[in-house]
């Protein structure tokens, strides 16, 4: 039964909304599992949020290289992708669906132009840098993941007052986990990185001789990531709880099987979670599982 809208607005945002929607749910089978756990609302910011990244990282990873597109003129793209998205949220409206169904949310939620700087300045970075010193490699991570767990964290928290200090928690919480799935996808995709876009993101990590002591060591830090970012879990609505909860799984299943795959293949296999197991986890998750920080982690904030 087809649902009336008001206004012609209203009508144009629900057909950007079902656009975006389309992206999470063909680019990503973990992330669009978990955001089926959402409330409507919720799910549809995440995926207005998810479309415009995806959008964003075609221009430097993607599509736009395939197409022939020279870096200088996918940086032209990235720069009018990101005027035009400060814009929409500007005004509430941009003629690019994936960019009006992103402005809609980050007006709705609270999203401003001090989480979107961030990212389009590391998309910028996969332009120009093709190696990382620790610093360049912690301004990246924040600006291509981390800001992105804080907008869905927005997301999670619309209309709600938490405490001060809970709300600590649960920032630390979404940085870390942003953190920890941008560096578990950096292990994932290290052949691909360096075979097909010449770029290798851990600081002094050559992948050509990657070891097992820094493949672990590697993983430790993304595992400490993950123990931080349970601290938060408890204290989100039960609605992104049990969807942040899949993802926090869905993204340790991940880490465990790299865990145990030789350094050595993981220059030539992309590593995945079975669909079965897949399952499992979230069945887990439906009857109430929720990760917890391991012992000793504390409440700080994650920098």
């Amino acid at each position: 039964m087809a649902v009336e809208l008001d206004t012609r607005i209203d009508l144009y945002t629900s057909v950007a909304e079902e656009t975006a929607a389309v992206v999470i749910r063909r680019y990503s089978t973990s992330f669009g599992l978990a955001s089926r756990l959402l409330p409507p609302r919720m799910r549809t910011h995440i995926g207005n949020f998810y479309a415009l990244v995806r959008l964003a990282d075609e221009i430097v990873d993607g599509v736009a290289n395939e197409a022939g597109v020279s870096n200088k003129e996918a940086g032209t793209m990235l720069d009018a992708l990101e005027a035009e998205t400060k814009r929409a949220m500007a005004v509430g409206y941009s003629t690019n669906l994936i960019v009006h169904a992103f402005a809609h949310s980050a007006r709705a939620v609270g999203v401003g132009e001090d989480l979107v700087t961030p990212f389009f300045h590391s998309m910028r970075m996969d332009l120009t840098e093709t190696t990382h010193t620790p610093e360049s490699f912690a301004h990246y991570v924040y600006g291509s993941a981390e800001v992105v767990g804080l907008m869905c964290l927005e997301a999670f928290l619309e209309g709600q007052s938490v405490a001060k200090k809970d709300k600590a928690t649960m920032v630390a919480g979404a940085r870390a986990l942003g953190a920890a799935f941008q560096k578990v996808n950096f292990l994932r995709d290290l052949g691909a990185d360096v075979q097909a876009l010449g770029r290798s993101y851990f600081p002094g990590v050559s992948v050509a001789t990657l070891d097992e002591a820094t493949k672990h060591r590697l993983l430790d830090d993304i595992d400490a990531d993950l123990g931080l970012s349970a601290l938060a879990l408890p204290l989100l609505p039960k609605g992104p709880r049990r969807a942040v909860s899949l993802a926090h799984v869905l993204f340790a299943a991940l880490g465990t099987r790299i865990r145990a795959t030789p350094a050595s293949v993981l220059q030539t296999k992309r590593i995945s979670v079975a669909d079965l197991t897949k399952a499992w986890l979230a069945l887990r998750v439906l009857t109430g599982y929720v990760p917890r920080a391991p012992r000793g982690v504390r409440k700080v904030a994650h920098v």
